[in-house]
């Protein structure tokens, strides 16, 4: 019980500090490209698209976004948070929470393997998230901007969970396997969801500038990895501080 009370305090301290860094980072570099977007969204009384993916996959990972293509209607009585403060604390809040939620996979796989030993080592693990939950799943379902088309929902869910899967078995079984064929297993699973393909919506129309949608995508990407090593370098700067040796998840249950 100690190993695992000590996993949930490094992975709530871990995803406050990212989160709050992640908070900061979107204030700067993706929330007025959102903005922008926003206002060829409200220029449209109503139109076909699928409401876009969270703004930041640190938050979400890039999670899946809402329902499929649709007529969206922007009702007077719909409540946003106002932008400034509201917005940021709004946006803080959830990242923080999004941040321990990600801090407890990343916390229990890696003592599954013996534990971060060190800032240098979460690194590589805080890099290891971000190619999982943002680099693969975003090669097929790039985070997307207000007004723009989306696929169904339910169908970019099941790849998005796919690929998160496979990603995350084939890196396994490169790392910690020292097989060649286990290694060539890895990678046929990191590269099977993108020969399969992501859902694409029935139309790529729409009114945000190609531009726009390429400076909001390498925007995000570079925030959420700057989250996934500050997560990383965080749990293990804090781990080594308060288990040092001490066994981890696997050694504890053996």
């Amino acid at each position: 019980m100690t190993v695992l009370r000590n996993v949930v305090f490094i992975a709530a301290l871990a995803g406050l500090v990212a989160g709050v860094v992640l908070a900061a980072l979107q204030a700067y570099a993706t929330v007025p490209l959102i903005l922008k977007a926003e206002t060829f969204e409200n220029a449209e009384p109503a139109h076909d698209h699928g409401a876009a993916a969270p703004a930041d996959a640190g938050a979400a990972a890039q999670a899946p976004a809402e329902a499929a293509p649709h007529v969206h209607e922007h009702g007077e009585d719909a409540w946003a948070p106002a932008d400034g403060f509201e917005r940021f604390a709004y946006t803080t809040v959830a990242n923080v929470v999004s941040g321990i939620g990600f801090a407890l996979i990343l916390l229990a796989a890696s003592e599954l393997a013996g534990g971060i030993a060190g800032w240098r080592q979460g690194l590589i693990w805080g890099f290891a998230g971000f190619a999982v939950f943002t680099l693969a799943p975003g090669l097929g379902l790039p985070p997307e901007l207000p007004a723009m088309p989306a696929a169904d929902l339910f169908d970019r869910q099941v790849w998005w969970i796919g690929t998160v899967a496979a990603t995350a078995a084939g890196l396994a079984m490169i790392a910690f396997r020292r097989s060649a064929v286990l290694a060539l297993v890895g990678v046929a699973l990191i590269v099977a969801p993108h020969v399969i393909g992501a859902p694409q919506p029935t139309s790529h129309e729409t009114p945000v500038p190609t531009d726009l949608h390429h400076e909001f995508v390498v925007a995000t990407t570079i925030t959420n990895l700057l989250f996934w090593l500050v997560l990383g370098a965080v749990a293990g700067a804090v781990r080594s501080r308060f288990m040092g040796g001490e066994a981890g998840l696997r050694g504890s249950f053996a």
